[in-house]
């Protein structure tokens, strides 16, 4: 595995398992799902929508998992059990960690298979994108979890 790749990795890992610990970190599991005014992005479907994306865009495109995303779901469904979160997080950092294992690190500078944003950009560009998306979605569930689970 290459520097770049042994690096994403590790950053994916590494902030994967944040998504993880501040699931756990919810004291009233019913808190996940609570939303306010302009606050619309309830915990819960947070790490859905990661778990989502991430399953998708790294695990079934580039990895070749069967895994099959229903977007929608991840903002629509409601009072998923927390322990049914756990899971998917567990899921999705497997299929992740497993996919950036197993990747040819001349994979990174190829065009990403799928046209996401209207143009073209590489495999290496598209996943430091998916990573900041990541750590953008941690933020906002830190803030929920710290305003909503007093």
């Amino acid at each position: 595995m290459s520097n770049i790749l042994e690096s994403l990795t590790s950053l994916f890992e590494r902030d994967i398992d944040v998504l993880l610990k501040e699931l756990k970190a919810y004291k009233k599991e019913e808190n996940l799902w609570l939303v306010d005014g302009d606050i619309t992005n309830c915990g819960g479907n947070l790490v859905l929508h990661l778990c989502g994306n991430l399953r998708h865009f790294v695990g079934a495109i580039l990895g070749g998992t069967s895994y099959i995303r229903q977007r929608d779901d991840e903002f629509a469904l409601k009072d998923v059990k927390k322990s049914e979160l756990v899971s998917q997080i567990k899921e999705t950092k497997k299929a992740v960690l497993e996919t950036l294992k197993e990747l040819p690190e001349s994979k990174l500078d190829e065009i990403y298979p799928v046209n996401v944003f209207g143009k073209e950009m590489t495999t290496f560009f598209f996943l430091q994108h998916l990573h900041s998306h990541l750590t953008y979605h941690l933020g906002q569930l830190n803030y929920h979890r710290r305003l909503f689970d007093k």
